[in-house]
């Protein structure tokens, strides 16, 4: 990396770290349910409870196949009457308790499996299911100066609270992040909206810059660190993810299994690396392949770091090779940093 993208990724992260970055994450997948049956359809098919979600909160799940493998990861956010994709009409959802809609945020290559699953499983049930990834912008504000630069001071705690807000000219449905606050809006408003938020004092920031911080707190993305090979115990995604108290759901059998009785044969843990490597390249420990690269920084903070699952002898403390260019790496448990 040459000096100055090194010294311009070093701005950003201080910007992440000590202010509020803008990054557009427009291109993630987007889709909306609505009916009277929307929760209940989607708890049979997710691992977490959604039985009880109220408007304004929120849930991370998975979605899996019936062998507990991941089909991909997605936030779930009930909304209330306030939000453009509300039904109305006798046969919607009504009372304080009764979410007007769910709106799911998911990887763009989880997308199309996710559409499937919906559409394929919801025959029978009240839910209808719309198309919203070019429809809906999504502009992440991330850093301690999220809440006020957003002006999101009454929007509830804990992860994925959300809330309709104005913000100048722009409606946005804000959504509380470990990280900060997303801001989901119409398509046609987004650069507005950014307008706004730089006028406030945000500061654009690149995506390299917000993966090093993801990488420090050991947070997978699918595609990169998961894929359809995946149980979510492996990605230490079970506390965040999964319910073992909800009814069935699909994939339901191995997850509480493996949970219960089990122990996995992959653990997603952190590499310490001693050169930058890339993502894919192979992991031994000794003479013996223990898994694959996933994400891979030069963090500002901790120098060369990554995600990978590694088979489980690779113990946190083992040291790995990398690739085949002499670089390795020291296994490490995950965060490397705590909190953002």
């Amino acid at each position: 990396m040459a000096a100055s993208d090194t010294a311009l990724l070093q701005n950003e992260y201080r910007t992440l770290r000590e202010a509020c970055g803008l990054l557009d994450r427009s291109e993630r997948g987007k889709l909306a349910l609505t009916g009277s049956q929307a929760v209940e359809f989607l708890n049979g098919q997710v691992t977490n409870e959604l039985a009880d979600l109220h408007p304004g909160e929120g849930r991370y799940a998975a979605f899996l196949t019936h062998k507990g493998k991941m089909l991909g990861d997605v936030r779930i956010l009930a909304v209330g009457e306030h939000a453009s994709d509300a039904p109305s009409g006798p046969d919607a959802p009504s009372g304080p308790d009764a979410p007007s809609g769910l709106l799911l945020d998911t990887e763009r290559v989880a997308l199309q499996e996710l559409f499937e699953m919906i559409r394929r499983f919801k025959i029978g049930y009240d839910v209808e299911l719309h198309k919203r990834t070019l429809e809906r912008g999504l502009l992440s504000l991330i850093g301690p100066e999220s809440e006020r630069i957003a002006a999101a001071g009454q929007l509830g705690d804990g992860e994925h609270a959300n809330e309709y807000l104005e913000i100048g000219p722009i409606a946005a449905l804000a959504v509380r992040t470990d990280v900060g606050i997303d801001l989901i809006c119409d398509a046609d408003g987004t650069e507005k909206l950014t307008g706004e938020l730089l006028a406030r004092g945000a500061a654009p920031v690149s995506l390299d810059a917000a993966e090093c911080l993801r990488v420090e707190l050991g947070r997978p993305r699918y595609g990169i660190d998961l894929d359809s090979n995946t149980i979510p115990q492996e990605a230490g995604l079970n506390e965040r993810a999964v319910s073992f108290t909800k009814g069935c759901y699909v994939g339901q059998e191995t997850v509480a299994r493996l949970h219960y009785r089990g122990k996995p044969n992959r653990h997603l843990r952190g590499l310490r690396l001693s050169a930058p490597a890339d993502c894919g390249e192979e992991l031994r420990l000794a003479e013996r392949s223990v898994g694959r690269l996933g994400s891979s920084v030069v963090s500002p903070k901790l120098g060369p770091i990554a995600l990978a699952l590694v088979r489980r002898e690779a113990e946190p403390g083992a040291t790995v090779s990398v690739g085949e260019r002499g670089v390795s790496a020291l296994v490490a448990e995950l965060p490397f940093i705590a909190t953002a």
